[in-house]
């Protein structure tokens, strides 16, 4: 009677372990469960560094890597695929045996889609490559590596999708239309995102890099795709949206193969001409031999007879773009400069202005 109420209800396995093939079954799971797990353990110690000595003798090193990325896969596929078994052996209804394939054949295709997520990962010799061919920045590496990861968890849901009797066709056009949506009401995003692209392909700077824009100036700390740090001189951080960047001028002065230095020596009226030409020759000769100057383009001359001194106008190129040696390599140039001066006994003029009395009939000058 029991037995006839458990079949109506589709639980006739719930009346197999009631019954004398009770113990059948016990024996027949422990036994699949024990085989899974053997081979497993056999496929783990002996397989795998098999196929690893297999693909270390090639020159190639992706085959390494697609081995390395599918082997914890195949560890889970011979564990769900032994309960499976379990599962299988056991009487359970059509209806319920249908769903344990649909989650067996779902889970397979997961297991799948695990491997090449590892596969894409940033550091994957995949885009090594890749990356010295085009010459292309890590981090557009990773925003490469981050949307394939995306298109192959897509592509494991829709097909697991499928395999559940789903029609995805409607789905994936609401997907389109969603997506335009979005694009709309995310436009300063998007717009930063490729904005940053410009900038990683480009490459006006790199992380490091000393830069001017028209609002800011400083040392680029971070890139990415929404926007930029810059670490001004204050040693404040200052976050820039990418879309404003790629529209704006930037002076990258770390990209200067040598720096500029330019300005005039004013000497008083009082200097002899002789000196003054001596002046501008030791100068000029000081500037020539000076191991941290580049040789290439050196200007002293005497240029022009200002409001309170003669101008000596000087245009020269540092070495080094670096701003802290810029500074030393100046002041070291400044200073033979001055003992220059001392030696020829030529005073730096400043600013001044000579005032004359005259005496006028009818006025008295003070003191007189």
């Amino acid at each position: 009677m029991l037995q006839q109420y458990l079949d109506g209800w589709g639980l006739n396995w719930v009346s197999a372990l009631i019954s004398q093939q009770f113990t059948r079954y016990i024996i027949g799971v422990l036994l699949i469960l024990v085989l899974f797990w053997v081979i497993k353990k056999l496929v783990k110690k002996y397989l795998f560094p098999w196929v690893e000595r297999l693909t270390g003798k090639s020159q190639n090193e992706m085959d390494d890597k697609i081995a390395a990325a599918f082997f914890r896969p195949v560890e889970w596929l011979i564990a769900l695929t032994g309960w499976f078994m379990v599962l299988r052996y056991l009487p359970l209804s059509p209806n319920l045996d249908q769903i344990l394939v649909d989650i067996y054949r779902s889970a397979i295709i997961a297991l799948i889609a695990w491997g090449f997520y590892v596969l894409a990962a940033g550091e994957s010799i995949l885009y090594r490559e890749f990356k010295e061919k085009f010459k292309i920045d890590d981090i557009l590496i990773a925003f490469l590596s981050k949307v394939l990861r995306f298109i192959i968890i897509a592509l494991a849901l829709v097909v697991i999708v499928q395999e559940w009797g789903y029609e995805v066709n409607g789905f994936i056009a609401g997907l389109g239309l969603g997506g335009l949506a979005f694009a709309l009401a995310a436009q300063d995003a998007l717009s930063n995102i490729f904005g940053g692209i410009v900038i990683i392909m480009e490459k006006p700077f790199s992380i490091g890099d000393w830069i001017v824009t028209p609002g800011v100036e400083g040392i680029v700390e971070d890139i990415n795709f929404r926007s930029t740090k810059v670490r001004a001189f204050d040693q404040s951080l200052i976050t820039i949206p990418n879309s404003t960047l790629a529209k704006e001028a930037i002076t990258n002065y770390s990209r200067m193969g040598k720096r500029r230095i330019t300005f005039h020596l004013g000497v008083t009226f009082d200097t002899p001409r002789s000196k003054l030409e001596q002046c501008v020759l030791q100068i000029r000769e000081m500037l020539k031999n000076h191991p941290d100057v580049h040789p290439e383009t050196i200007f002293v001359y005497f240029e022009q007879f200002n409001d309170s001194s003669l101008d000596i106008f000087l245009y020269f190129f540092t070495n080094t773009t670096v701003w802290q040696e810029y500074l030393a390599v100046r002041q070291n140039i400044n200073l033979k400069i001055m003992e220059i001066l001392e030696e020829l006994e030529i005073s730096v003029a400043f600013t001044s202005r000579s005032i004359y009395l005259e005496n006028i009939d009818g006025l008295t000058v003070p003191g007189e």
